[in-house]
């Protein structure tokens, strides 16, 4: 039984690679928020750190790596150049408590989901 489960498993794994589907689940590690890739080149999960240090952290870090071309608090987006890729930051807040937080980047037109998934992370880790 275990054996055909583990199966199973794999098959369903394979399949969701294989569609382009990114099987990505970092889970509470990343600061509490539960992260998942919604496409091809975003990365989006909800955290219970607060909206402000998180677009603190976002616009820091955007800078950092690049130049941020865009930004805009009240909305909660950012859109920055970094290196040859194109990065969209969007922050929502869901709750008094939630937030979320989508990151999307794409590189000559085609999906950068690794950039995507480090400046994710790298915002959690900053947020105060």
């Amino acid at each position: 039984m275990k054996r055909i489960a583990g199966l199973c498993i794999l098959v369903l794994w394979l399949v969701s690679v294989n569609s382009g589907c990114s099987p990505l689940l970092l889970g509470v590690a990343a600061g509490g928020a539960g992260v998942y890739a919604v496409s091809r080149d975003t990365i989006q999960g909800d955290t219970d750190k607060p909206y402000n240090g998180l677009f603190g952290a976002a616009t820091e870090i955007s800078r950092n790596r690049g130049t941020v071309t865009q930004e805009d608090y009240a909305s909660g987006t950012i859109e920055a150049q970094v290196d040859a890729s194109r990065v969209w930051i969007r922050l929502v807040k869901l709750t008094r408590t939630t937030t979320r937080i989508r990151v999307s980047s794409r590189k000559h037109h085609f999906p950068n989901l690794a950039l995507a998934q480090e400046l994710f992370t790298r915002i959690l880790e900053t947020a105060q």
